[in-house]
């Protein structure tokens, strides 16, 4: 009889352990499921992903963060709207809070020290896209030893390295590029520029949760500080790929592809921007539509087809006057500079010359007052 009681205790226990197994993988695939449909701009699937997270595994913090990080990107995909970014905070607060509570009965609980930290970190970020630079930087140091703590107790999680290489990157960088924080950042923990690329790239290579967000950190960084092309192009290539419906990953493809002179792709690349705008697709919006209709003029320019490359400047034009306000952009002041220079070359100089002087009358960009003086005095030829 003990023997058959024996027996049947390891066979309960085995069904509960692969019960508790099963539990965990089905909860990885839905995070995962939603991770992907965030990045793939499918913010209703993610929504409705996150809320059966937070109904089946209601003690765990991701189903409340990975929310907050729907906000997060509806934030990237117009840096210039702000209207979400008080109700990103505030869902960072409640993953904060929920994590504190978690901690209150178990300080060493490695997820809700990680999604703590992790939101923590984004609003240090949200805060560096503003450039609150003095609150992203207490951000990080406030978050610097809650996810060392929980790097300390799971070794093998390469995603908590996503903190620390933000942190070591704009540590060091940041104040080179903004001298007047530099003395401020002495009461913070210093940055090592080097230490923070491995630590995203191991995240990028080996992380579970946060790969796809140390990859777009990454394609970000090479191309605006370390002006190196190739891996910025490599990295929003892998992403472009990876998530196709992406706007933010397919333009960053294509103006990487512009910079490494690869017409056809990047022509390619914006002439479906283009048309995914008309179709008015999520993520899509003016400020795209502005962009790919540059990119396309600039490609018929190139290739010396006028009349195409003049429509397209028209509308960038038109696009800019309306979203720029007072403030001219480069896409401004070229399309209208190459504007001009279309009309000397098809011979009518009374157009060409307003819209010189059109020039003159935008902020500088890129020598186009002299360019634009130049052109006063003698007729554009092309070489």
């Amino acid at each position: 009889m003990t023997k058959k009681i024996f027996i049947l205790f390891i066979i309960l226990f085995a069904i509960i352990k692969q019960d508790i197994k099963s539990q965990g993988i089905q909860f990885d695939s839905l995070v995962q499921k939603g991770i992907r449909e965030i990045y793939n701009i499918k913010f209703e699937e993610a929504e409705i992903t996150f809320r059966k997270v937070i109904s089946d595994y209601p003690e765990h913090p991701s189903g409340r963060f990975f929310l907050a990080m729907i906000d997060w990107w509806r934030i990237l995909l117009d840096l210039d709207e702000e209207k979400y970014d008080d109700l990103l905070f505030q869902k960072l607060e409640d993953v904060i809070f929920q994590c504190d509570g978690i901690l209150k009965k178990n300080k060493n609980d490695v997820d809700a020290l990680f999604f703590k930290g992790g939101a923590i970190g984004f609003r240090g970020r949200l805060r560096a896209v503003r450039e609150s630079w003095l609150k992203a930087a207490d951000d990080g140091r406030e978050a610097l030893p809650i996810v060392e703590l929980a790097s300390k107790l799971d070794p093998d999680n390469k995603d908590v390295e996503l903190g620390f290489g933000i942190y070591n990157y704009y540590a060091a960088v940041i104040p080179e590029k903004y001298p007047l924080i530099k003395p401020l950042m002495f009461f913070f923990p210093s940055g090592d520029k080097q230490k923070g690329i491995n630590q995203l790239q191991n995240t990028a290579t080996h992380g579970k949760y946060a790969k796809y967000e140390a990859q777009y950190f990454l394609m970000t960084l090479f191309q605006q500080f370390e002006n190196d092309f190739t891996k910025a192009y490599e990295y929003a290539v892998n992403l472009n790929n990876e998530f196709p419906d992406n706007p933010n990953f397919q333009r960053w493809r294509g103006r990487m592809a512009v910079r490494r002179g690869l017409d056809f792709e990047y022509f390619n690349i914006f002439s479906n921007v283009y048309e995914r705008c008309k179709n008015n697709l999520i993520g899509y919006n003016n400020k795209a539509e502005r962009e790919a209709t540059y990119y396309i003029g600039l490609y018929y320019r190139g290739n010396r087809n006028i009349d195409s490359a003049k429509v397209y400047f028209e509308e960038c034009e038109k696009l800019s006057k309306v979203i720029d306000g007072k403030n001219h952009s480069g896409f401004l002041v070229n399309a209208v500079l190459y504007q001009a220079y279309f009309e000397d070359l098809l011979g009518n100089r009374e157009e060409a010359l307003r819209k010189y002087k059109e020039v003159l009358n935008m902020k500088e960009f890129s020598q186009s007052h002299f360019h634009a003086k130049l052109y006063l005095e003698r007729p554009y030829k092309e070489n």
